[in-house]
């Protein structure tokens, strides 16, 4: 799979020297414009099509009937996404695809690599006679693994990330609810995850903000930052979950959200949600690698209010 490779073609010539430059003509001067405006073009052509090869590619091995073949389209696309991001110009081609329906990522992973147990059909499937007795074969589809759902998040906050157009297309298919129950039903490879996941859907979108509130949550979150038993790090990513959501909400007096200091003071105590609220203000200034770092102090201040309380 290419990745965006600069073509030997599209490199310009050295600039010439003085004295060649007093010589030039007028008319070369615009016939080498001319000649440059084509590589470009040529160039972002190129690009265009490289990245819809890598999404055809990738969304072709999502679809997949096996999951090992899922989860190796789901590493080609987040490469591909890891990739894209790197420049403004390939971001702005990457959300030009999103688009086209055959090319959207979010859906293919709800219909494919997030599907629950229950919207799988294979069992009504065998109890259709058509299908025991007739020439057409049954067409099975091994279920999603730890690691495939693991990498359908983290290819979900991507696309969020990446293209705010995104967020809505997850809420047509019920994003919150489905990334809800994964946080409450599988291990911690996907706990993690999921929770990156929910922040950069509900960044900027109040649809997927009122499904948080009505699937309660803030709630599931205290849950697993409150029980000791719980993995450290994934206790330390639910304090990082909490810091951001609130710093992101802080002053709303509406819906949806507005009563998250509240249901936060309820669930984690005085402390605790104290703590959250100052701390979530954090360094607007600093540098992305420095509010990292700070995030992550932070939330271990959490999590030690919270064995003291």
């Amino acid at each position: 799979m290419m990745y965006l490779k600069k073509p030997l073609w599209s490199q310009r010539k050295p600039e010439p020297d003085a004295k060649t430059t007093t010589t030039t003509t007028a008319a070369a001067a615009d016939c080498g414009s001319a000649v440059e405006e084509l590589v470009d073009s040529l160039q972002q052509q190129r690009v265009y099509r490289e990245v819809t090869l890598a999404l055809r590619t990738g969304l072709r091995d999502a679809r997949a009937e096996f999951s090992f073949l899922r989860v190796r389209g789901l590493r080609n696309i987040l490469k591909f996404l890891r990739s894209v991001a790197e420049s403004d110009s390939t971001i702005d081609l990457f959300n030009r695809t999103q688009s086209i329906p055959q090319l959207q990522v979010v859906p293919v992973l709800f219909e494919h690599c997030l599907r629950e147990t229950g919207d799988d059909e294979n069992e009504n499937r065998v109890r259709d006679l058509n299908h025991i007795f007739g020439v057409e074969p049954l067409k099975l589809t091994s279920p999603a693994t730890d690691a495939e759902v693991a990498l359908a998040l983290r290819v979900l906050e991507g696309c969020c990330l990446l293209h705010q157009q995104s967020t809505s297309l997850a809420h047509q298919h019920n994003a919150i609810p489905v990334l809800m129950n994964i946080l409450s039903t599988r291990g911690v490879l996907e706990q993690g995850p999921c929770l990156d996941a929910l922040i950069s859907l509900m960044v900027d979108s109040s649809s997927n903000q009122m499904d948080f509130e009505t699937c309660n949550g803030i709630m599931e979150v205290a849950d697993l930052i409150r029980d000791k038993q719980v993995d450290e790090n994934l206790r330390l990513k639910c304090g990082e979950f909490l810091l951001l959501l609130i710093g992101h909400v802080n002053g709303r007096d509406a819906p949806p959200l507005a009563t998250i200091h509240e249901d936060t003071r309820r669930l984690l105590g005085e402390k605790s949600a104290s703590l959250i609220w100052a701390a979530s203000q954090f360094g607007s200034t600093l540098d992305p690698e420095q509010r990292l770092t700070a995030l992550q102090i932070q939330a271990r201040r959490v999590l030690e209010s919270l064995d003291l309380y």
